[in-house]
């Protein structure tokens, strides 16, 4: 079978809308003194969404082209539309472009979430000559683009999705949003790995890139910046899913203790930071019997395996464990990932709890980093930590030696530092 012929570089060729939006605003200012540039904060929009203006920096800021990935159903389009509900104005009207669905469809979504906006305008369309025609015509103060696979321009050859039609789509949108100064939001499809679809430039192209991290099998959608040109990317916003459409979770560490059992062995309590605010979440420890011959499993959820293999490897070198013949299963319960080494302690006392069924005692919190060596390290914003903990009613909190906090949770509840792992198991049972 003869191989499809590979996509050719694109050729130099202007979009006649593009031109027309060029001639109408103007080209951007020549070069200019650095000392002279206008270096006020850019003025944000919020959306009337906390937990995604939270992630974004603060809210919109004009001009920024925002893609948005995750797997399908997870809630990108549903939130979009939301955010244009929100933004649309009778003096500033909001777009929603669509390659995927019909305006029956939308219309009967939009119904579903209880919107109903003369403001907010719905086109079916995917030549992108086709899309900023009608944004010239509208001037729209925000505009969505679902999807950017779908988006085509007719002076590229190549089909709907290919690496040419979506570079050179992406590159019209960004040069819209710059010159007129209105946010795009773009709706990115993943692929099998969870990256965006098509080539990486497209996320080097954009303002902001945001991913939904956790899978339709949760009700909650947790929303990361990886990208953020006009804030951190270190903040996550929160969001469950109703019928309505997507709710903001004002308080993450309440959702992931929602369900949470008592007095079961391999399951215990930590806090991680994410961005700005302190969240407690539920990790939970299976070891079990491997079968006989077989090589032993080390399956993780929400926490790297690889840091995870490592404080099991620490634990038998320095517990003098033998888990050559245990399955090791970890979970980190409610969707949410976390890299931070300040679950390594709860890392360790869970595996530890489930290998000696015995449970440790629900008022009990474990926090920490540990070393090659087995010794527990400090970590950062402890007084957050601890006093998110005294929030949710916790008695007893296991730290690194001399992580030194000031909160006045302190005086309410047991602190116990423990120097070394070896320490953890009479902190975690006494």
């Amino acid at each position: 079978m003869r191989e499809a012929p590979a996509e050719t570089p694109v050729e130099r060729q202007e979009n006649p809308q593009l031109l027309a939006v060029i001639e109408e605003l103007g080209e951007s200012h020549g070069p200019q003194p650095l000392s002279t540039l206008d270096d006020r904060d850019q003025p944000r929009r919020q959306t009337g969404i906390e937990e995604f203006d939270r992630v974004l920096g603060g809210g919109v800021v004009g001009g920024s082209v925002i893609l948005v990935g995750g797997d399908p159903g997870i809630g990108k389009s549903t939130l979009l539309l939301q955010i244009l509900n929100q933004l649309s104005r009778p003096e500033s009207p909001t777009l929603y472009v669509s390659g995927e669905e019909s305006p029956y469809q939308s219309k009967i979504r939009s119904l579903r979430m209880g919107i109903e906006n003369h403001h907010l305008y719905f086109l079916a369309a995917a030549e992108i000559d086709n899309i900023i025609g009608h944004f010239r015509k509208l001037k729209p103060s925000a505009l969505v683009i679902d999807s950017i696979q779908t988006c085509h321009c007719p002076e590229i050859k190549s089909p709907p999705g290919s690496t040419n039609q979506i570079r050179q789509a992406a590159s019209h949108l960004v040069k819209i949003a710059k010159l007129t100064r209105t946010p795009i939001f773009i709706i990115g499809h993943v692929t099998k790995d969870g990256s965006i679809a098509g080539p990486k430039l497209l996320e080097h192209m954009v303002d902001t890139v945001l991913y939904f991290e956790s899978d339709t099998q949760y009700p909650y959608r947790i929303l990361r910046a990886v990208k953020n040109r006009f804030g951190s990317t270190n903040e996550i916003g929160v969001f469950e899913m109703t019928g309505s459409g997507l709710i903001g979770v004002d308080s993450p560490s309440r959702i992931f203790l929602n369900e949470r059992q008592v007095n079961l062995a391999g399951s215990l309590v930590s806090a991680t930071i994410e961005g700005s605010r302190p969240i407690l979440t539920e990790l939970q420890a299976l070891v079990s019997t491997a079968i006989s011959g077989g090589i032993p499993r080390r399956t993780t959820l929400g926490i790297d395996r690889n840091r995870a293999a490592l404080m099991i490897a620490i634990m038998e070198k320095r517990l003098r464990l033998n888990f050559n013949n245990k399955d090791i299963f970890l979970n980190l319960v409610g969707g949410l990932k976390v890299v931070e080494p300040a679950l390594d302690l709860a890392l360790i006392a869970a595996v530890l709890s489930s290998h000696l069924d015995q449970p440790v005692p629900p008022t009990t919190l474990v926090i920490g980093e540990v070393g090659l060596t087995g010794e527990t390290r400090r970590i950062n914003m402890i007084d957050q930590r601890v006093a998110e903990a005294m929030k949710f009613g916790f008695k007893k909190i296991i730290l690194p030696d001399g992580n030194p906090t000031s909160s006045p949770a302190r005086n309410r509840t047991v602190i116990h530092e423990i120097a070394t792992i070896s320490e953890l198991a009479a902190a975690l049972f006494s």
